[in-house]
């Protein structure tokens, strides 16, 4: 992994397309450290998540669709981007990134 998606403060989890987590960041290592962080890398991901999420997760790997959202947790908004990803032009698995915005967040609209 290069230095700079080591160190980025983005939390970067990748799966392959079965659902195994192949790699993690330093920054999702901590983010995910309560559930075993880099321990987590050989696992399959869907055992990470409780219902309705496994089967939302379970289907998104199946028909490579991208999930984007927002949430809050102990005080700090995220956006979470869950992409299909590929090597070589063929479906090679997820790409999770996950990042902390401000609460109030300007929008521009650009032509």
């Amino acid at each position: 992994m290069s230095n700079w998606i080591k160190e980025i403060d983005i939390a970067i989890t990748v799966c392959d397309k079965d659902g195994i987590i192949t790699s993690m960041n330093d920054k999702a290592k901590g983010t995910f450290k309560d559930d075993g962080g880099d321990k987590l890398i050989g696992t399959n991901v869907l055992d990470c998540h409780p219902e309705p999420s496994k089967t939302q997760l379970s289907d998104m790997l199946k028909n490579q669709t991208k999930n984007v959202y927002t949430i809050e947790k102990q005080g700090k908004k995220k956006l979470i981007l869950q992409s299909p990803y590929t090597v070589n032009n063929e479906y090679a698995g997820f790409i999770e990134f996950s990042f902390e915005i401000p609460s109030e967040m300007k929008h521009f609209v650009r032509g």
